[in-house]
């Protein structure tokens, strides 16, 4: 498997791109190899669970994380486009309160490596797009919390074309200056 990581503005968040076979048939490619995914990205990372999404244009979820049992996520798009943003949340960090964005898609078969205690999000770009997570943990719905998509203090530079469609959860997250931090 030929893979590339690239560092982010944030140097615990990796974006990987594989390299893909073209031919007249078609394309192929190893989405994931955990000896390379050891290597190269992070060694101590073990997925224990796939979460499949599937958003239309506009939809914005997150921002996302657990208080307890943080999850690592590699994601990925299989169709369409979104701009997928992880947040630092880790208070002991010297990155605490920065955010990282990229744009992920079909084509540039692009993924990112959000690691446990960042909150994660992403943004729809294309008329519908389906969304991959690999997680390093399990989903405890009462250990989720949410960060407010657009708190004031973050300042991130989603690509919006008017407001964004959030579910009332997303709509009402903490501020990351009031909001209960991974523990």
């Amino acid at each position: 498997m030929a893979i590339q990581v690239s560092a982010t503005s944030l140097p615990d968040v990796k974006l990987i791109e594989i390299q893909v076979f073209n031919d007249e048939r078609g394309f192929l490619f190893e989405s994931f190899n955990a000896s390379d995914f050891a290597k190269l990205v992070d060694s101590k990372a073990v997925f224990v669970q796939d979460t499949h999404s599937h958003s239309v244009h506009g939809v914005l979820r997150g921002l996302h994380y657990q208080i307890s049992h943080a999850q690592g996520k590699l994601v990925r798009v299989i169709y369409g486009e979104v701009f997928d943003v992880a947040v630092d949340i880790r208070q002991s960090s010297p990155t605490f309160g920065q955010w990282e964005g990229v744009y992920l898609s079909a084509v540039n078969r692009r993924q990112l490596w959000v690691p446990p205690g960042f909150a994660h999000g992403f943004l729809t770009l294309s008329n519908y797009a389906e969304f991959l997570y690999k997680t390093t943990d399990y989903r405890y719905p009462n250990f989720e919390r949410r960060i407010l998509w657009n708190d004031p203090k973050l300042c991130i530079q989603w690509p919006l074309q008017g407001r964004p469609i959030v579910t009332e959860k997303d709509a009402n997250g903490k501020q990351l200056s009031t909001a209960e931090l991974y523990v």
